[in-house]
């Protein structure tokens, strides 16, 4: 049962949200906040006294203390909760992102919307075990369906994440690879890591984080491991080569070394 904080400083939009949050059943309890300076001396009144907060629902265009700002002090705390963005404008979403909201809602917000961000927030905040006869499966993990911003020229485009074949650090940036493209967003890789670890992503290179659901094949060549993910061919690093055999055996094949003779 989650316990949810509610931000917006529109007094009926506040009352509203919270109306909606209060009737979904995997919503244990909700307290209302109508600024960011409000909420954030809620928050922590709230931890002081070991109270149990899973996640807020903020809107970001609030007066005095807005909610990116909020979300970035509350990413300071020791066990910060999940964020939820919900706002009027589209134009945040990149920035929701960076600051690893569990989902960014357009007002107005409709209740099956509103009831899937829920769902997702419930998921982060407690994955779902997987049973030991289904850790073969070859499209590992339920939460593969975090909805990432990336802007374009002007425009946000959301690109899937089961869509996504593998992820690559460049510096301050995270490249995102798919079958239509690759996408540049401003994210650690480790941060990346950390948000898709129930999603069936591996770290196979200290540089590369793979979807297992897209690898295609594992084989062995010059004494290095490499995967074929959608088109491309990637290198396994010595020092996650373990890892990753361990997670793909048994669901992949795995093709015999380059030198072994065929047999006749």
């Amino acid at each position: 049962m989650l316990r949810i904080l509610a931000v917006d400083d529109e007094l009926p939009a506040l009352e509203e949200l919270a109306y909606l949050l209060r009737q979904d059943s995997r919503v244990e309890h909700v307290s209302i906040a109508n600024d960011g300076v409000q909420a954030l001396q809620d928050m922590v009144q709230m931890i002081g006294a070991g109270e149990r907060l899973d996640g807020v629902f903020l809107d970001i265009r609030m007066p005095g203390l807005d909610g990116l700002d909020l979300a970035r002090l509350v990413g300071g705390f020791p066990m910060p909760p999940r964020l939820v963005f919900v706002t009027a404008h589209d134009d945040c979403a990149v920035q929701a992102f960076e600051l690893e909201a569990v989902d960014y809602l357009l007002k107005p917000v409709r209740a099956d919307r509103l009831a899937e961000a829920v769902r997702r927030l419930e998921s982060v905040v407690a994955p779902p075990v997987v049973p030991p006869s289904a850790e073969g499966d070859s499209s590992p993990g339920t939460a593969g369906d975090d909805i990432i911003p990336v802007e374009l020229g002007g425009r946000t485009r959301f690109v899937p994440q089961q869509s996504i074949w593998f992820a690559e650090a460049q510096g301050d940036y995270v490249r995102l690879h798919t079958v239509d493209g690759s996408y540049l967003i401003r994210m650690s890789l480790v941060a990346l890591e950390r948000r898709w670890a129930a999603s069936g992503f591996i770290r196979v290179h200290r540089s590369t984080l793979v979807a297992a659901r897209h690898v295609q094949e594992l084989r062995f060549e010059g004494g290095k491991i490499l995967l074929q993910v959608g088109t491309e061919t990637l290198p396994v690093s010595r020092r996650h080569t373990r890892q990753v055999r361990e997670h793909l055996v048994g669901q992949f094949r795995t093709l015999p070394p380059a030198t072994q003779p065929h047999p006749s």
